[in-house]
């Protein structure tokens, strides 16, 4: 198998799990990135992940990304984040290109609406037209985005549909829950677009059913949405604040529901996070993993500005019940094709089908049930 290598921004857990899952498997990994970890990131609870038997390259100017392109194997496969706006990312693009070295590109869901949306379909249209030759296929995060960078001008041979695979979880600290109401439970930043103040305003049009809210997180309206839970639920909200990721996961673990109503998210990775601890998951349409959440059976996925959509899929939600063990081992079973080491095996087969030897490989979470 040829070394494999990834570009990025920072050495992100979404892709560093699926770049060690590779190096378990024999792949000469090495990832490079401009920084081990952003202060915006480790202030949200990120911790840096482990590298194990990765080769990890930081750099910080061009002629650090020349030198590592000019020492890559010939036969080297480069994973590439993005296409437009990437930093140093774009400087190895370019260097790969002028060596006629294999490219992917990875690619989240591009959100288009409004006049912005038009100029950003124009310049992808744009820069995939122009990068044709030099890539050889997209790794398109988001159940949208495969269909999308075709019609942007990728051959559909070229487009694969893919997702941010997560570590498998260690055995997670145990949290006394006692017997109580519904736990619906809300992980994210407090800004507009992450839209907590909707679904505030919705469970407080369920008053007369027995549930609570866990809200993990923090951010610039922090005081704006406690006054309005206040106001609305009362003493139903327990506000966490932000947390290591390792306690994220333990209290989505002992949830029956966890809420991403966004107006929009590349991933959303935290949908990934909580159908791994067996939670299921609502979310917006608008949500790059809105696909894998329709595919759990559990949860349930809302139109981007239909309130009422949102208070139907809470109000089922609560007539199914508290989550039982039985339902979480389901869920978690499922969740394997969400793993690292689902991804990893699924990349080396959509790497043989590029060279031709058979047809698109179905993507591990279509088939994990």
């Amino acid at each position: 198998m040829p070394d494999i290598w990834f570009w990025q921004r920072i050495v992100t857990p979404h892709m560093m799990g699926l770049a060690t899952a590779l190096s378990e498997l024999g792949v000469n990994v090495t990832y490079v990135a401009e920084e081990l970890m952003s202060s915006d990131r480790k202030k949200l609870g990120w911790l840096e992940p482990e590298t194990g038997n990765v080769t990890i390259e930081i750099v910080s100017e061009q002629q650090a990304v020349t030198e590592l392109v000019a020492s890559a194997t010939s036969d080297s496969i480069h994973i590439c984040q993005g296409i437009r706006a990437n930093g140093l990312v774009g400087v190895a693009q370019k260097r790969l290109s002028a060596r006629s070295m294999a490219q992917w590109v990875v690619m989240e869901t591009i959100s288009d609406v409004g006049w912005r949306g038009t100029i950003k379909r124009f310049e992808y249209s744009r820069l995939l037209r122009n990068s044709r030759k030099a890539i050889s296929g997209v790794l398109a995060i988001g159940y949208r985005t495969s269909k999308w960078v075709v019609q942007r001008g990728v051959p559909e041979a070229k487009s694969f549909p893919f997702t941010y695979f997560l570590e498998k979880n260690e055995p997670l600290k145990a949290i006394a829950r006692p017997v109580g109401p519904f736990r619906f439970i809300f992980v994210g930043q407090f800004i507009q677009r992450k839209r907590l103040d909707w679904l505030i305003m919705l469970l407080g049009e369920l008053m007369g059913l027995d549930f609570e809210l866990v809200v993990i997180g923090s951010g610039p309206l922090e005081n704006v949405l406690r006054a309005q839970a206040e106001k609305v639920l009362g003493d139903r909200v327990m506000w966490i604040g932000r947390l290591p990721s390792d306690d994220v996961q333990a209290q989505m673990s002992i949830a029956d529901c966890l809420i991403l109503p966004s107006l929009f998210d590349g991933w959303g990775a935290v949908t990934s996070e909580a159908l791994m601890c067996g939670t299921p998951v609502i979310c917006s349409d608008t949500c790059g993993s809105a696909g894998v959440v329709g595919q759990s059976g559990v949860g349930g996925i809302f139109r981007v500005d239909d309130k009422s959509e949102l208070k139907a899929c809470l109000e089922a939600a609560l007539k199914a019940g508290v989550v039982t063990s039985a339902q979480r081992n389901m869920i978690i079973a499922w969740s394997s094709g969400l793993e690292s080491q689902a991804g990893a095996l699924y990349l080396l087969k959509i790497l043989e089908c590029s060279n031709g030897k058979y047809e698109h490989p179905a993507a591990p979470w279509d088939v994990a049930k």
